[in-house]
């Protein structure tokens, strides 16, 4: 490992920040706590912390020795000033003479003693950082280092490397009992660069940032330079079947068999999937032993609120079988979710039965000869586990290979899943109404289809945005946090690769807006039959493509789902000149009902929205010019020619889509957004 710092490049961060008014100190532990927030091999979500001591002076203009810790929520690879909160210092050094302290006590204490008020909750390790006499403490979960202590003799064997430069602090739960018991170990040899802490990470300080720092870095590289002495081959492999499935194929059985079935007229709980493989991920799951040394527990114990405590392991999937491949999966998750619900009760009955249980559903699944799938909540929760996941086969490979694998026993990492914190932080979570669904837009790039992605993705849905244009559908994706992919619906083969590619980004589908689509304009007796062809192209034949495809996965996943189609008014009450648009689109009205008659025993449900004169791609400036003339009106009147005298937008339309996806007893139906135009009622 290579140290990142650059005098040049620290010096324009504290040049920066002092334009600001942000001192020195601070300006220093940004840079270097990025440069450790941005190595996957040392930091990954909310893993490690850093502090500076320094001075600050209060609303009263009293200066006090301060605390700068990183505070709950800030991510140590862009973090900011506010990411550090200022904690008046001599209290928290007052807090080593007591004898017990309880998690909500000191977290009290801690908010008590803020210069801000309105600052994040400090680290839970703040009082580790404020026992160090130390300006600079930096803490990591190095992955080398986990590799190490993650040993049955890792205490001795971090003696050895480190030969008496590093204390090793025997295992603790984060909180008042390892601040004092690191102290402990900092005075008893004061002169050492750092603390290990067994089955846990790394400590280094410095009274400079860059001191600090580069003792991490020179610390992890001893580390690496033992784990260098191991096994080449670490993992004997299984035998696999001569053809695999693809991870696309799969990913909507996994997901449909992890989702949590609700009662009786109740959405399913469902989760997002994200598909990760590599040489060393492959290595990990083909080995033969993978359902020993997969099980034995996290790396590191912050790692169990994300991933649980192991994995689900699958059997490899054959091509050609995916139904029985389906049932293993569910057999594997029952049991996963009985092991589970076991080891909940057998923890919970040992501390009183205080706890309250989480759900049974696992957080990684590792697929022999395709790699591993991390699940969450929303798409950002499955992509932790799927980083944590990674993180984990590369510390365990490496302690493979030069011992055995061992990390703490369940009692100790039931201790941080149930940790009290965490628990309270339930009681006031709200999940929003499509949070674990996952949706797909195409015409993404569009008026209507950018306001219902952007409405999608605020109740909580994972969105797929697809557009013939890729580079705006990426745009588009962008500002929403959703995945973008260039797909042309009338072509069968790159709605095929598209749905596979939201299949391994995402792991399946709950919810089709198929939306692009185009006007082709003329007489009904003069157009050609070549231009109607096209129009029922993109305007008919697309919107059955993509809805066979959304309805494939989801008889996979086994969970319902819902399909949502942009008809248009012109599918009840066609307009002079239009008939090349309007008689796909009438066509498309009686294809959302079809499915509704024909999978509605599935839990699946179709409905469409007719809107009109929504000022889009499809409806130009230059159209509506058109269309205002065949009409033998102005534009304004034009666009605001309906029963409430005004413009419908796109956003009208988004809303409209956005309560059919939520509409879970409504199927086969037509919503109307057209400011109220009597003629195209429905009879």
């Amino acid at each position: 490992m290579e140290s990142q710092w650059n005098d040049s490049d620290a010096q324009e961060v504290v040049n920066a920040y002092g334009r600001e008014g942000v001192g020195e100190d601070i300006a220093l532990r940004v840079y270097t706590t990025r440069l450790l927030g941005r190595d996957p091999e040392l930091v990954l979500h909310g893993g490690g912390n850093t502090s500076v001591k320094t001075r600050a002076t209060d609303d009263l203009g009293q200066e006090h020795e301060v605390l700068c810790v990183k505070g709950s929520g800030a991510d140590m690879a862009d973090i900011e000033p506010w990411g550090l909160p200022a904690v008046k210092l001599e209290p928290l050094r007052q807090m080593r003479a007591r004898g017990s302290l309880s998690d909500e006590a000191m977290v009290n204490v801690q908010r008590l003693n803020l210069l801000n008020a309105s600052a994040p909750n400090p680290s839970v390790e703040t009082l580790l950082h404020a026992f160090l006499p130390h300006k600079f403490v930096d803490h990591t979960h190095s992955a080398a280092v986990l590799a190490i202590v993650d040993q049955p003799d890792g205490e001795a064997l971090a003696e050895e490397i480190y030969d008496g430069r590093m204390g090793i602090v025997p295992y603790i739960a984060p909180g008042f009992g390892l601040a004092k018991a690191a102290a402990d170990v900092f005075d008893a040899k004061p002169d050492v660069e750092g603390l290990i802490l067994h089955k846990h990470g790394i400590f280094t300080f410095g009274e400079t940032a860059q001191e600090a720092y580069e003792r991490m870095i020179e610390m992890v590289s001893l580390a690496e330079s033992r784990l260098r002495q191991g096994r080449p081959t670490v993992f004997q492999p299984r035998a696999l079947p001569e053809r695999l499935a693809e991870a696309s194929d799969i990913a909507p059985v996994l997901r449909g068999a992890c989702a949590i079935k609700g009662g009786r007229g109740e959405e399913p709980k469902r989760f997002i999937l994200e598909f990760r493989t590599s040489d060393e991920i492959l290595d990990y799951v083909n080995g033969e032993e993978l359902s020993s040394y997969s099980q034995r527990g996290v790396v590191t114990p912050d790692h169990i609120i994300r991933t649980k405590n192991t994995p689900l392991i699958v059997p490899a999937p054959e091509a050609g079988d995916l139904d029985g491949f389906a049932e293993k999966v569910d057999a594997a998750v029952a049991e996963f979710a009985k092991a589970y619900d076991a080891y909940f009760e057998r923890e919970n009955a040992r501390v009183g039965h205080t706890k309250t249980k989480l759900d049974s559903s696992p957080r990684v699944i590792l697929v022999p000869g395709l790699g591993l799938f991390g699940v969450g909540a929303t798409a950002k929760a499955a992509g932790q586990a799927a980083d944590l996941a990674q993180n984990s086969v590369h510390v365990i490979t490496r302690a493979e290979a030069i011992g055995r694998y061992e990390p703490l026993p369940e009692s100790d990492l039931f201790e941080l899943e149930y940790w009290s914190l965490e628990q309270a932080k339930l009681k006031g979570q709200v999940a929003k109404p499509l949070t674990g669904q996952i949706a797909v837009v195409t015409g993404g790039a569009g008026a209507i289809g950018k306001a219902t992605a952007k409405a999608l993705a605020g109740d909580g849905a994972a969105v797929a945005v697809l557009d013939r244009d890729a580079e705006a559908a990426e745009a588009v994706a962008r500002e929403i946090g959703g995945f973008g992919v260039g797909c042309d619906v009338t072509s069968a083969e790159d709605v095929k690769a598209a749905f596979a590619k939201v299949c391994e980004r995402f792991g399946g589908v709950d919810i089709l807006l198929s939306n692009a689509g185009a006007a082709w304009q003329g007489r009904i007796g003069e157009v050609s039959e070549e231009t109607l062809r096209e129009s029922f192209e993109l305007n008919f034949f697309a919107h059955q493509r993509v809805a066979q495809a959304a309805v494939a996965i989801m008889a996979k996943q086994k969970t319902g789902g819902t399909l949502l189609f942009n008809i248009s008014k012109q599918a009840v009450n066609p307009g002079p000149n239009f008939g090349p648009y309007g008689l796909p689109k009438a066509a498309t009205m009686m294809l959302m009902r079809q499915y509704a008659v024909d999978y509605g025993a599935d839990g699946i449900r179709s409905n469409g929205v007719n809107a009109d004169r929504i000022r889009s791609g499809l409806l130009t400036d230059e159209m509506i010019a058109t269309r205002s003339k065949a009409r033998g009106l102005s534009e304004a009147d034009y666009m605001g020619g309906n029963l409430l005298g005004s413009e419908v937008l796109a956003d009208d339309v988004a809303q409209a889509f956005l309560t059919l996806a939520k509409a879970r007893s409504t199927t086969g139906h037509i919503e109307v957004v057209d400011g109220g135009n009597i003629a195209a009622a429905l009879r």
